[in-house]
């Protein structure tokens, strides 16, 4: 069992999660707040911090800048499908929200022991979750929520690809599975299939 940490950041109440594994710390979607994120990081022990992206909404990516910087973060993962939406401003969202500024590069591939990452295209179409199996738990942005799932509505949102993501990369994990979305409170792969109107 490995402890980790939920920290809702920005006005969207975005759940940045912070998760130790030996030496590493990986940060996902550290998206506003860049100095909160900054002080929980260095209460925790390890000597390479990395930031995983779920997607490239500015809200999910806000403080990547920032964060990366402070912790001399080398390595930032975000899916390939994304890429546009993480160097283009007016397309993750940026007009509405503050500007994310100061972005380092991305890499589209990463190999490591300590999580697998799950294409859920639909919300977006680099969406992913990563799934660690220690804890264990499925960190899964804004693929799916307790008792709802992902708005598909904005730039490179696609409904049908959405729910075949969450049916056919999701469902098919164990039941009592905690998942843990980009905002609101966690549930479980169970719990979902039984009980979310939206599936």
């Amino acid at each position: 069992m490995t402890d980790f940490i939920i920290h809702p950041v920005g006005m969207l109440e975005v759940n940045c999660m912070l998760v130790p594994i030996g030496d590493k710390l990986y940060i996902i979607d550290p998206g506003a707040d860049a100095q909160e994120i900054i002080n929980l990081a260095r209460k925790q022990h390890f000597s390479e911090a990395v930031i995983l992206l779920t997607h490239a909404h500015v809200d999910h990516i806000g403080a990547v800048g920032e964060v990366a910087q402070a912790l001399n973060v080398k390595t930032v993962y975000l899916h390939s499908g994304d890429h546009n939406l993480y160097s283009s401003p007016s397309n993750c969202l940026s007009p509405w929200l503050p500007r994310a500024e100061n972005l380092p590069p991305v890499t589209g591939t990463i190999d490591s022991e300590d999580f697998s990452v799950l294409e859920t295209p639909g919300h977006t179409q680099g969406g992913v979750c990563f799934y660690f199996k220690q804890i264990p738990a499925l960190l899964v942005g804004d693929t799916l929520f307790a008792g709802s799932v992902g708005r598909t509505d904005l730039p490179g949102g696609n409904h049908a690809q959405l729910i075949r993501s969450i049916k056919e990369q999701l469902f098919v994990l164990p039941p009592e599975l905690k998942i843990y979305p980009g905002h609101g409170v966690p549930s479980s792969i169970g719990r979902e299939k039984s009980v979310n109107p939206y599936l």
